[in-house]
This record gives C-alpha cells, structure tokens and sequence, in this order.
C-alpha cells in the first residue's frame, strides 16, 4: 500500500471541521501542531510591535494514495482555501514509506477496494 502525506496549514477556528471532513474522505487519523505562524503575499499588521495575524495550526494526515486527491478537495472546501485568500493552504507529498500503520492499512483496503 502506498501512501501520501497531505500537510495543511489552517486557521486553528476550522481545524477540527477540516480534520472531520478528511475523515469523511477516508483518512484514518491526524496530527495537530498547534500556535503556528506564517506569512503569505502580504506582510502581518502588528499593533505596537504585536503580531494581529490569526494563530494556524499545521495538520498532518497519512492518507491511501487512491484517496488522497479527494481528502485534499475536502480540505479546501472546508477550509475555504481558494474563496478566501490567506486562509491556508494544503499540499500532498509521497511517501516512500511508512511504519505504525498496520491498523490502517487493514481498515484502508477496504476502503479502497471500494474505490478503485
């Protein structure tokens, strides 16, 4: 089974409606890395020194390579990605291989079986 790494950076207030909507995707789980910063095409404002930018959070998913397009499209509906710029972004990347995913990997055959 192969495997991508869907990593999205997010507003902290959508995290858990996009980690929901990945679910329903077919990903298995995620990691959350809180108080995350960044800056896009246009710098922050600050307030006397003071940053006025939204916390983000970074949030992993390992996903089945044949579900991965769809979980991505997901998280930018959810996320609003496109509809509103500075929002966050999400990406996909390979994975050449991966370890602890026994568990998945059964409940994922299914999955994509059903897929295919």
């Amino acid at each position: 089974m192969h495997f991508k790494l869907i990593i999205a950076f997010v507003e902290d207030d959508r995290t858990n409606k996009i980690m929901d909507a990945a679910r329903e995707g077919g990903a298995t789980g995620a990691t959350v890395i809180n108080h995350a910063r960044g800056e896009g095409l246009k710098k922050s404002k600050t307030f006397f020194g003071l940053s006025l930018e939204t916390q983000r959070d970074v949030v992993l998913f390992l996903v089945e390579e044949h579900l991965s397009r769809k979980i991505l499209e997901l998280i930018n509906e959810v996320g609003k990605f496109e509809q509103h710029p500075g929002t966050g972004i999400a990406i996909q990347i390979d994975v050449e291989d991966a370890v602890g995913v026994a568990q998945q990997v059964e409940k994922l055959s299914e999955a994509v079986e059903e897929e295919i």
